[in-house]
């Protein structure tokens, strides 16, 4: 991504959650708004150092459970605290530390597939969860978890061994691709939502 882009971006998501901060003043139990500020705290935490990110994340939480005990069946907040379980996944240091976030995570995409059977987002990240636990396993292999956690450099990419450089790179972008793609689904889901928010009113049926 280029860094205008990700700039770009980064300015939308912030602008998103100030937007949803200033209604949760004037409406504090709508679960649209709660789960949108959510979502773009989730994004941003994706560009945070570790200790920031993980605020953000946990309030993000915070956020949805929230709009969970206003609208318990909302398949939307359920898949988005998915994707804050999967995020916190990639904090961790250990198996045993990420294993209650894998198993979280893949109860609420479950719960969001059953609200919503047909929608092709859940059922993805329904899917994606189901591969997360072993590729969080090669990522500790390979050291990359210092790298995601904001530790140091990777020992993979420092390794005098090509094989086992080669072998990080692959979990390292296979990360990515699962990480990428529910960040890109979120985005999606935020920037949809923020549109309709902003579109005027539809004009009153003529005759």
């Amino acid at each position: 991504m280029k860094v205008s882009n990700k700039l770009n971006r980064l300015l939308f998501f912030d602008q998103a959650r100030k937007i949803s901060e200033a209604n949760y003043t004037s409406d504090p139990n709508n679960a649209d708004n709660l789960t949108r500020w959510a979502e773009s705290l989730l994004e941003l935490s994706q560009c945070q150092c570790p200790q920031d990110s993980l605020k953000m994340i946990q309030d993000a939480i915070v956020k949805l459970e929230q709009a969970l005990s206003i609208n318990p069946k909302k398949h939307e907040t359920l898949w988005c605290l998915g994707n804050a379980q999967t995020s916190l996944v990639f904090l961790t240091k250990t198996e045993d530390e990420a294993r209650p976030y894998f198993k979280q995570a893949a109860k609420y995409f479950l719960q969001a597939v059953d609200e919503d059977p047909t929608n092709e987002v859940y059922l993805k990240s329904l899917e994606i969860s189901s591969k997360a636990p072993k590729l969080h396993r090669e990522i500790l292999k390979h050291g990359l978890d210092q790298q995601i956690v904001g530790v140091g450099p990777s020992t993979a990419t420092s390794s005098s061994s090509a094989k086992d450089a080669k072998k990080g790179k692959k979990s390292y972008n296979l990360k990515y691709d699962i990480v990428g793609w529910i960040v890109l689904a979120i985005g999606i889901v935020v920037w949809v939502g923020f549109a309709k928010s902003q579109m005027p009113p539809p004009p009153p049926p003529s005759g």
